[in-house]
């Protein structure tokens, strides 16, 4: 008998087979145990081997709502700046304020998302090898790692304003972005669960919920912006801060759409996600830090170096770099976000195909969400260098000095071109990450990350502020371009030999019970 026969336990019963498919059919929107055993006979990998277009069309089921997703991120970050520089009276310290504060909120808890985002790769390698409902506990005990690293977020938000006040000699612009960070790191809980729920429909072949959560947030958030920043319908018009006010209320509004629908009595019945799952579990949270230490170094260490650059060597050299570094590195927002979309839908496709004992179909989609993700920002990197002047110039209030609009925009215009050159190693390095992390290949990804971190964009920045100062900002982002164009080419290097097919992590995590 094959596996996608229904058969009948020596009970009577229905047997795992058929018990597998209604439960998976249920959360996968399929219907009957018919269907859902399909979803676990693909899974397997007892169904036929599909044609080029038949596996770009699962990627793109998985990979377009987790793109689109990104771009609404993307979107509200950019509108956020956007409202954020049209603050009166004009002054060139509100972007980078924002920006500064924004990465200094996000330091701490891109650790903990490095961590949590492999609750994606057990979800999708147990939903491969037919055990859907081993992923619930998984979610569950990211969560309360989420908690538990929230005491962090608010030690650290007690430290900021001293840490802002040692890089910088703006008084304003030390206010304002310290309380900025303060705010997005007390209600860092909140952006930490969602992420972290959201990596569990993404493992799931469901990123459609995280979709819909994001746009709903995102349009909240816009709304409370419009509100809180220039004191409309009767609110204190708290300008900067009230940015931060703002993102805080609609993440947790984001937050509530996602944990609704895995507390439903539907997930509940279907997936596990009820009953005993959410036990904090000492097994579970192992697996957790076994492969997501890695992750959590490198996403933490790349953005405690990225934060340096940005808040410290760029800001030292003044508000107009700041200003220039802060816009273009937007629109480099809008180029790689949806490359981040695909990474995390190569982490649930690949992780889904390994699970099934399937490593050559799993390549097979790396390959062709590599393709697209380069294809993508490879157009961007032209319209980086095509409209380099225009774009800087948005973000410029228009009440700003002719001259000092002028420095910005020149200066924000050269860092478009080098952001252009690395725009297809960034598209490399940050699609495959999600292959290497479907297949638990963490372990020397993040550790070789850690070191070209350290070594190019802080050492190499440092050395090119010492031996070509007049270069400004423009230097430290050469070397930036330097570390992106590295990591890229190892990364690639790594996919292309293979060792990343022969990592048995759902095996691994049976074994451990």
């Amino acid at each position: 008998m094959s596996q996608t026969e229904p058969s009948v336990g020596a009970g009577g019963g229905p047997s795992a087979g058929t018990v597998d498919g209604m439960v998976v059919g249920e959360a996968l929107g399929v219907n009957g145990p018919a269907a859902g055993a399909a979803v676990v006979a693909e899974a397997a990998g007892v169904g036929r081997v599909m044609s080029v277009w038949g596996a770009l069309w699962e990627i793109a089921r998985v990979a377009l709502p987790s793109v689109l997703t990104m771009v609404s991120y993307t979107a509200m970050q950019f509108i956020d700046g956007l409202m954020v520089s049209r603050i009166e009276p004009a002054s060139a310290v509100y972007v980078p304020a924002q920006m500064n504060g924004a990465m200094a909120a996000f330091l701490p808890i891109s650790a903990l998302m490095g961590l949590t985002g492999v609750v994606n790769t057990f979800v999708a390698q147990h939903l491969g090898a037919g055990r859907a409902k081993e992923g619930a506990p998984y979610a569950w005990n990211a969560l309360w790692l989420c908690a538990a690293w929230w005491l962090v977020l608010l030690g650290w938000s007690a430290a900021v304003p001293g840490v802002f006040g040692a890089v910088h000699a703006d008084p304003e612009l030390v206010r304002l972005e310290s309380g900025y960070a303060r705010v997005l790191l007390w209600g860092g809980v909140l952006t930490m669960a969602t992420r972290a729920i959201g990596q569990y429909f993404y493992g799931l072949h469901r990123p459609g919920v995280v979709l819909g959560a994001a746009l709903v947030g995102n349009a909240c958030n816009v709304a409370f912006n419009w509100v809180l920043i220039y004191g409309n319908l009767g609110a204190p018009a708290l300008g900067v801060r009230g940015a931060a006010v703002a993102t805080v209320l609609a993440t947790g509004i984001e937050l509530a759409i996602p944990l609704s629908v895995f507390l439903s009595p539907g997930m509940r019945r279907a997936m596990g996600t009820g009953g005993r799952a959410w036990r904090p579990s000492a097994r579970h949270v192992r697996g957790l830090l076994r492969l997501g230490w890695a992750p959590a170094l490198m996403f933490g260490n790349e953005m405690a170096c990225w934060t340096y650059f940005v808040t410290a060597m760029v800001g030292s050299l003044g508000v107009e770099h700041n200003h220039a570094g802060s816009t273009a590195l937007r629109y480099m927002h809008l180029s790689f976000m949806p490359a981040v979309g695909m990474s995390f839908a190569m982490t649930a496709v690949v992780g889904r195909w390994l699970g099934a004992g399937r490593p050559a179909e799993a390549a097979r989609r790396a390959w062709l969400g590599l393709w697209i993700a380069v294809a993508y920002m490879g157009v961007c990197a032209g319209l980086f260098v095509a409209f380099r002047h225009e774009a800087i110039g948005l973000f410029v209030h228009e009440a700003t000095p002719p001259q000092e609009r002028a420095r910005i925009v020149a200066i924000g215009a050269g860092v478009m071109v080098l952001g252009a050159i690395f725009q297809v190693f960034d598209a490399v390095g940050i699609t495959l990450i999600g292959v290497l992390r479907g297949a638990g290949d963490t372990a020397v990804p993040g550790v070789v990350t850690v070191v070209l971190a350290w070594g190019l964009i802080i050492g190499g920045g440092h050395t090119m502020m010492w031996v070509a100062p007049g270069l400004g900002s423009l230097g430290l982002w050469g070397a930036a371009t330097a570390y992106i164009v590295a990591l890229g080419v190892f990364l690639g290097v790594r996919f292309v030999g293979g060792g990343w097919q022969r990592r048995p992590v759902v095996a691994e995590a049976a074994g451990a019970d």
